[in-house]
């Protein structure tokens, strides 16, 4: 429990929660209403927000929070709008259009203990360590210390606003759907916000709609909603199969990420959406630029440039994508998480706009899944494996005078540390929260993915 008045361990404390692009922890002991409110009153003045909208996920604490935060909002002045139950692409959508600062009370696909706050500028521009966030959480640490400052002038007001139905038809006027043959859509929201937002977007659109634990429920009784997690997709794999689907939709939690299974039950790696989507952007945009971090699949650079665009390649993490995109105008970005950014849509990730694209990539032909993609798909990947290290640093260096000094191998450090080939390439990185490396391989065939991923793996683990 924190002490009230001992500043610098609630300093300390406080840093545990507010992460490199977000706050989030365990609910109530790490975060609490008193650290909402007061976020609130630290997010108008860092900002110097005179309006902010808010939107929450289907979590029991999310509402509380939400509630504490717009109250620390309005005793600094300024006006709170509640769009109430939303996805986080519903609050980026909020922010966008509405032009003003947002907040979104969620902890994605972490546990149902969890909760967390995800704060943006106006045109929902993103607020991470470097942005804002640090110099909130410094006067969040004061407001408990010594309260929350008094106002001069008048308190805010709060508002309530349906944004659902603008956000479902905003979504529609970037995808053109108009010529989609009739499709059978699984979807599984995992108990999350895509319960909530799938049946707006989806309606009057020819889709038979097959929906997957669509009931929000934050205690998450049938499986977490983590689709990066192999076995959260099972349920979506069978069902597809059972109902002789085209296609299956997985959301998270918060319904920012989209995971696609194709008509076989195969699971489709988000660099190959990526690859798909970057393709179609480009229809649209010829010339662009298109961002991607360096753990996508090499055949989204190569695609990219196939078609005529120039790839970008960026850090992971969506405060580096969204930044990379803004200097270099990138219409479309893809991160091997299932995050996809949209230059129409504020620069923000949407999983449920890189859906659309799918779904209109799918009905404009009459190919299943699996033959559409198969020209985006050209390497094998690992997929992330974690290895927990007792030494990040020394284990890095053990891996690289492995490999370093071998002809026609390059290394470089942009985000940990990435070794390539002509036939293969895998990226070390560490945790910035857990004793943990994570590998991500890919060659050109499964015999050298599994003897790179193999050497790489036994010098972690000093077999």
């Amino acid at each position: 429990m924190r002490r009230p008045g001992a500043k610098g361990w609630l300093v300390s404390d406080l840093t545990k929660i507010f992460k490199a692009y977000d706050i989030r922890g365990v609910v109530p002991a790490e975060l609490d209403e008193a650290i909402a409110e007061a976020t609130g009153a630290a997010f108008v003045k860092v900002t110097g927000a005179t309006s902010i909208v808010t939107a929450h996920d289907m979590r029991t604490s999310s509402g509380p929070l939400s509630a504490a935060f717009a109250r620390g909002a309005t005793s600094q002045g300024a006006d709170v709008i509640e769009a109430g139950l939303g996805s986080t692409d519903l609050l980026y959508y909020a922010s966008g259009s509405l032009d003003m600062p947002g907040a979104m009370f969620t902890a994605s696909h972490n546990p149902a203990r969890y909760n967390g706050i995800k704060l943006c500028r106006a045109g929902a521009k993103p607020i991470g360590q470097d942005t804002g966030l640090t110099e909130i959480r410094d006067l969040v640490a004061d407001y408990l210390d010594s309260g929350v400052p008094a106002h001069d002038g008048a308190q805010g007001a709060v508002s309530q606003r349906d944004l659902l139905s603008g956000y479902s038809d905003h979504l529609k006027t970037l995808v053109d759907l108009s010529a989609i043959r009739p499709l059978k859509v699984v979807v599984d929201a995992g108990n999350g916000m895509g319960g909530h937002t799938v049946p707006a977007v989806f309606k009057g659109l020819p889709i038979d709609l097959v929906p997957l634990y669509f009931e929000l429920d934050g205690s998450f009784p049938n499986h977490e909603a983590n689709p990066i997690e192999p076995a959260n997709l099972r349920d979506l794999q069978a069902a597809v199969l059972e109902h002789g689907a085209d296609i299956g939709l997985a959301f998270d939690g918060d319904a920012d990420r989209c995971f696609v299974v194709d008509e076989q039950g195969q699971i489709v790696a988000p660099s190959t959406i990526t690859a798909l989507v970057a393709v179609r952007e480009l229809g649209k945009h010829p010339g662009s630029s298109i961002v991607h971090n360096l753990i996508s699949s090499r055949a989204v650079p190569e695609i990219i440039t196939e078609h005529g665009g120039t790839p970008v390649r960026t850090r992971v993490g969506h405060s580096f994508i969204k930044q990379t995109m803004a200097e270099s105008g990138a219409v479309f970005g893809g991160e091997h998480s299932a995050h996809f950014y949209f230059r129409d849509f504020w620069f923000a990730d949407s999983g449920m706009l890189a859906a659309l694209h799918v779904l209109a990539a799918l009905g404009e032909q009459d190919r299943p899944l699996s033959e559409l993609l198969k020209e985006y798909t050209r390497y094998v990947p690992s997929g992330e494996i974690n290895s927990e290290v007792s030494d990040q640093a020394a284990t890095t260096a053990a891996v690289r005078a492995a490999f370093e000094g071998r002809p026609g191998v390059t290394i470089d450090d942009l985000d940990g540390m990435t070794v390539t080939a002509d036939d293969w390439w895998f990226n070390l990185r560490p945790s910035n929260t857990e004793p943990l490396l994570r590998l991500n391989a890919e060659a050109a065939d499964d015999v050298t993915m599994a003897r790179v991923r193999d050497e790489v793996l036994g010098i972690i683990r000093g077999n």
